[in-house]
């Protein structure tokens, strides 16, 4: 059997068993922790309250940051994690403000996709002002149609996500217009519970407000509420059409 460890990525975990491990229904990629959780960590829990296997892939530790170190920040992510009763979550071991679109990086990120085998992609959205964020979209892309491969020592069966969605955790000021928003009215205090999870990215060192950065986050989900006559919602884009079977869950 090819190897479950990298020799490119000596940091990264493990790539999944795939002969044990079941397919996800979602794999959601973050270039760093926290990113999830404040992408979209509403729907994430919305899916899974709906039964759906969702996992996480973080592509970095995240650190160095002001307050944080590996150790702070992968209790705060274990945290998280169970928070949102992740079915699965691992990181890729690539470095924190140096992530690159590589050819390793690809098929790296690659193996992953094999290994869980998703029916649907999540992405950070395309423009950002942070080069991790940007490169970290442009590796899933490719990492995607790498993943269908065949002749190839990357573990796992091929495999090749029947769709590509990105949500966003962007760091310029853009008045955007999503694809959809989904309704998170239920999951939002657990989403901001996920979110300060993370103290020393969010509580330690912050201007207490009024309004705090947790503030902000509560009231960018109430706009995209507001927008579909819910409470709370998240927004998301795609490149592609979006199939519909139905119009039945149509708010």
């Amino acid at each position: 059997m090819t190897s479950l460890s990298s020799s490119v990525f000596p940091n990264s975990d493990p790539y999944p068993d795939f002969e044990k491990i079941e397919p996800l229904d979602f794999l959601v990629v973050a270039p760093h922790p926290d990113d999830a959780e404040l992408g979209m960590g509403g729907t994430i829990m919305r899916m899974i309250d709906e039964g759906m296997r969702v996992g996480v892939l973080d592509l970095t530790s995240g650190e160095p940051t002001p307050h944080g170190s590996l150790e702070i920040r992968s209790r705060e992510t274990a945290r998280a994690s169970e928070i949102m009763k992740l079915t699965w979550r691992g990181n890729a071991g690539l470095t924190n403000r140096a992530v690159e679109a590589t050819l390793p990086a690809r098929e790296h990120i690659a193996s992953f996709i094999r290994c869980l085998r998703p029916r649907w992609l999540f992405a950070p959205y395309f423009h950002d002002a942070h080069p991790d964020h940007v490169a970290a979209t442009q590796l899933v892309e490719a990492a995607r149609f790498h993943a269908k491969l065949s002749k190839t020592p990357m573990p796992g069966p091929r495999h090749h996500p029947e769709r590509l969605y990105y949500y966003f955790c962007i760091h310029l000021r853009l008045a955007v217009q999503p694809s959809w928003i989904v309704d998170i009215s239920e999951q939002w205090d657990r989403k901001l519970e996920s979110i300060r999870a993370y103290e020393s990215q969010f509580i330690i060192g912050r201007d207490p407000g009024p309004p705090s950065l947790t503030d902000r986050f509560r009231d960018d989900a109430a706009h995209w509420g507001r927008l579909i006559d819910r409470q709370y919602g998240e927004p998301f884009a795609t490149k592609e059409p979006l199939a519909m079977a139905s119009l039945r869950d149509l708010l």
